[in-house]
């Protein structure tokens, strides 16, 4: 946690309400996003109850298993969620638009760029917490691999069509979310923490009621007292005013409500069974049909506080102005969904369970390197976030004092003009380090030469050499050399990141990472999964 993270968190600890950790939002929210609120049996994480799933704030739709227990109940709930993401999802695989992308030629081994479809907009899944992000996950492992009656007539329990193509999907947003800026799929705990500091910790953040609480105050209440509240507080029944819903459930639903009403379910499919005429089967589908609603109701109980709350808590992020690179990250998101998307259509087979050791690899790389552009692009969009890295010493904003040209030696001297700053930072710059300033949205960079003299009020002079962005020609560029007087802000952080070694092809993998591998073997139906034991 960084120092200025510290200090938002004893601010709001001292005022009782939450403090801005950002004065931008660093996350792209669409237009229509579809909010999903997992219920699960307790004790099973793999056994879904119900959930709240939809892009209506006003018309979720209600999805219930009545006896978790019961696979083909699952199932059915699987169909039905699968019937209302899937349509969702194609709505943006059909609207693409030309874009360029840069590809190997298989013959001469050059870098060219061809044209190819990328989607115009792409679908974005938010769920209440982060334990709903590896619900999602749970769900795509537990459903890619599962048989159809048209792939296998002989496979037990055959799962609908679209169930293994809605768990393939599930399986790539839950990956994309592992990568640092994506937003395809959100945990609306992380996204509101990531712009509000409030006076408790980072896992009572998760507590979607007691965050929103510091956020959303109510009057005279202070935010540890909401926060409190909406944590512990019992109706006259004893069951909790702000449930935890995403996935988990209160035991004390569980015990006094859940429980019995799913008993008299099963008593009443039980003695449905047993019927011996139309007469009676009559009377006891209407007590199976009074028992299923009314676990449908207990369900929506306790879903849709949990979704009111994360509708309000879109409403509060709707409120800050989207950052300037949050558009370029998306971008990369909807390439994320377009492949993904292609490789459906062409019929690949679904994610494998692990990773070989090239695709691990890279997939780590990966998540390296989008880290630390998403850190240098949020201090670049926000100077709150800023203000914490120059605390730390990984930037320094000050005032240019002097700007005296210079040239480098050689047969074609380049301009290299030195540029004095004055400023009350205190940043950790060595013997010729590198910093950089952002020049019309390129990094421009600089080289550290030393101080200058003794600056007054515990200021500091810095001299920099500035090294490029100033044109080809002798003189520098209009505009690409500081001048008198102006205010700037650099950093000793790069604001691109590089690519790393390139890794060896999955062919000449090392014995020690489990290879050579030999052809590639499609992945088998799972015929036992630990969600399936009972």
């Amino acid at each position: 946690m960084s120092l200025i993270s510290t200090l938002a968190r004893l601010e709001a600890v001292s005022t009782g309400r939450a403090q801005p950790a950002a004065t931008v939002r660093h996350r792209r929210l669409s237009e229509r996003p579809l909010v999903f609120v997992p219920l699960t049996t307790a004790g099973e994480a793999g056994a879904p109850l119900g959930a709240l799933v939809g892009t209506d704030r006003d018309a979720p739709h209600l999805l219930v298993v009545p006896q978790p227990r019961d696979r083909d109940l699952r199932f059915a709930f699987l169909a039905e969620l699968a019937d209302v993401v899937l349509p969702y999802i194609d709505a943006y695989a059909e609207d693409v638009e030309a874009a360029e992308r840069n590809e190997t030629d298989p013959e001469t081994g050059q870098r060219v760029k061809v044209e190819v479809e990328l989607c115009a907009d792409a679908p974005q899944l938010i769920v209440p917490s982060r334990a709903g992000v590896d619900f999602v996950r749970l769900l795509g492992r537990s459903m890619r691999f599962r048989r159809t009656a048209e792939q296998d007539p002989e496979a037990p329990y055959p799962a609908p069509p679209r169930v293994p193509l809605l768990g393939r999907w599930l399986t790539h947003f839950a990956e994309r979310a592992r990568v640092p800026g994506s937003s395809l799929l959100l945990a609306m705990t992380d996204v509101l923490a990531r712009h509000w500091a409030t006076g408790q910790s980072t896992l009572e953040d998760q507590h979607l009621g007691a965050l929103l609480a510091w956020i959303d105050l109510p009057d005279g209440e202070t935010g540890a007292e909401a926060a409190l509240r909406a944590e512990l507080a019992r109706d006259r029944d004893g069951q909790l005013l702000c449930p935890p819903a995403g996935p988990a459930t209160d035991p004390a639903f569980d015990n006094k409500l859940l429980a019995p009403a799913i008993e008299r379910y099963d008593r009443a499919r039980t003695a449905l069974a047993a019927a011996e005429d139309g007469l009676e089967a009559d009377d006891r589908l209407g007590d199976l049909t009074a028992a299923e609603r009314e676990i449908r109701a207990l369900v929506a109980s306790r879903t849709r506080p949990t979704w009111d709350a994360v509708w309000r808590g879109l409403d509060r992020l709707r409120e800050l102005p989207e950052a300037a690179r949050v558009e370029e990250r998306w971008t990369r998101d909807r390439w994320s969904f377009t492949g993904h998307r292609d490789r459906v259509v062409a019929g690949e087979p679904p994610q494998p369970r692990h990773d070989d050791a090239v695709t691990a690899a890279n997939k780590l790389a990966a998540r390296e390197r989008e880290q630390a552009r998403l850190e240098a692009q949020e201090a670049l969009d926000d100077p709150l976030v800023m203000a914490g890295r120059r605390l730390s010493g990984e930037a320094f904003a000050g005032e240019v004092t002097d700007v005296v040209m210079a040239y480098s030696e050689g047969k074609r001297p380049s301009p290299r003009p030195l540029v004095t700053v004055r400023t009350d930072d205190r940043p950790h710059l060595g013997e010729r380090a590198k910093v950089f300033r952002s020049l019309g949205g390129k990094p421009q960079s600089a080289e550290f030469v030393g101080y200058e003299g003794d600056a007054e009020d515990d200021s500091a002079l810095i001299v920099l050499r500035v090294l490029d962005k100033m044109g080809r020609g002798k003189e520098p560029e209009e505009g690409s050399v500081p001048e008198k007087g102006d205010v700037l802000c650099f950093t000793l952080f790069e604001h691109e990141q590089r690519g790393g070694a390139k890794l060896p092809d999955p062919e000449q993998t090392p014995w020690t990472h489990g290879g050579p591998p030999g052809e590639p073997e499609s992945e088998a139906a799972d015929p036992l999964t630990e969600e399936d034991v009972l």
